[in-house]
């Protein structure tokens, strides 16, 4: 019988939460401070969001909205996964949706750590990764090629 990997073992546990009314100029020092390339986004102890980095380039600073808050520039739907799910089962899931990073949540729905393919590459689980990412890589219907 075949170890099931699960979310908690290969997650980025430290994970800094950033709030919505904050500055994108906050954001991308937190970013920076901590290495990352997203912040959950939370309020009154909900997570109501994920910023990227892409999302402040994107969105605010190419439109030259140098002034943007998070709450302006961030994705408020959240794709999250449980720190006892199998780790197969979650790379799955986000090639079907075609995320790079989730959310991790313990049972009572709080913010334990974010879910990467970086992490699930780095541990060791290159078939759930790859599939992932080949997941990701497919264009979507009628979504433009660039």
């Amino acid at each position: 019988m075949e170890d099931i990997m699960r979310v908690s073992e290969v997650m980025t546990p430290d994970v800094q939460l950033a709030a919505p009314d904050q500055s994108i100029m906050d954001a991308a020092k937190m970013m920076a401070e901590g290495d990352c390339g997203a912040l959950p986004v939370g309020e009154n102890d909900r997570l109501v969001g994920m910023v990227t980095d892409r999302d402040i380039v994107v969105r605010a600073l190419a439109q030259g909205k140098t002034d943007a808050s998070i709450r302006d520039v961030m994705t408020d739907s959240i794709e999250y996964c449980f720190e006892d799910d199998d780790i197969d089962d979650v790379a799955s899931r986000m090639g079907d949706l075609q995320v790079r990073r989730m959310a991790v949540l313990n049972s009572d729905k709080r913010l334990v750590g974010i879910l990467s393919l970086g992490d699930i590459a780095n541990a060791g689980a290159d078939h759930p990764a790859s599939d992932a990412l080949s997941g990701i890589s497919e264009p979507q219907q009628g979504a433009p090629l660039h």
